[in-house]
């Protein structure tokens, strides 16, 4: 912080001197006489904190600029080249099979923006009712102790019954406060709520099937650089993080106009 500090004032120092000296000879007259500088903050220090302060907002425009730009070159890369994440047919989806636009979130149950990114694909299930056919996949961060209970037995209820595995996403998505509150006795009683057989999902959610899927979802993203929650696949390209439905809207738009 200190460093960025003093980056900033130098910066502003040589903003705002005139003539043909360098930024090492500033640097240097600086350094041998700092009460040249003390004394120049001392005299003006509203017109100091305003200079410092635009000096911030121009560096901060300027790394959102860029970010953008990356990020968009990106999405364009992706549109051309796609991702292909694992679409197992065995794994439990929601939609219709065959849908011809088709998404991946790579995604943790206690993760609050994972709780704005839910709230956004229910927005996007319902413009593109029929069209979208969606795959969740785990990927629970170690900062969320209940992220991992409530993968293994989302894919435990899915060995039984996708609609209900689907079901118990929801609910757990549209309550995450008493999951925080209540931790497994909650992940129980929505398993309960919605009619998967408890005891056979609490045998096979610690079983090899459940553990080797959760551990391929995870690969699976690392593998494609998404580290944080959550993280989308959409018809072959990403979006990372909780994007607006109007983000989701460009890309779909665009890939069923090419599927025409």
């Amino acid at each position: 912080m200190k460093a960025a500090f003093r980056k900033i004032l130098l910066g502003t120092m040589v903003l705002g001197m005139s003539g043909c000296a360098s930024e090492s000879q500033i640097r240097s007259l600086l350094e041998k006489n700092p009460d040249i500088l003390f004394s120049a903050i001392e005299k003006n220090p509203e017109k100091f904190m305003e200079v410092v302060q635009k000096a911030n907002m121009i560096a901060q425009r300027k790394a959102q600029e860029e970010q953008e730009k990356e990020e968009s070159g990106r999405v364009e890369n992706e549109m051309k080249n796609p991702l292909k994440p694992n679409w197992d047919t065995a794994r439990a989806t929601e939609g219709p099979k065959g849908a011809p636009i088709k998404i991946v979130e790579y995604s943790d149950f206690q993760c609050p923006y994972c709780g704005k990114g839910y709230q956004t694909l229910v927005e996007v299930l319902k413009n593109y009712n029929g069209k979208v056919e969606f795959m969740f996949k785990n990927l629970p961060l170690p900062m969320h102790p209940m992220a991992m209970p409530a993968a293994k037995r989302f894919e435990a209820i899915a060995l039984q019954s996708p609609e209900k595995a689907y079901k118990y996403h929801n609910e757990v998505f549209q309550n995450q406060r008493e999951l925080n509150a209540k931790g497994e006795k909650f992940l129980d009683e929505v398993a309960k709520k919605v009619g998967a057989d408890v005891a056979k999902m609490k045998k096979d959610m610690d079983g090899e099937k459940v553990k080797s899927r959760i551990e391929a979802d995870m690969k699976e993203a690392e593998g494609f650089g998404i580290s944080g929650t959550p993280g989308f696949i959409v018809q072959g390209v990403s979006i990372r993080g909780a994007y607006p439905f109007d983000t989701f809207k460009t890309i779909i738009d665009k890939k069923l106009a090419e599927a025409k």
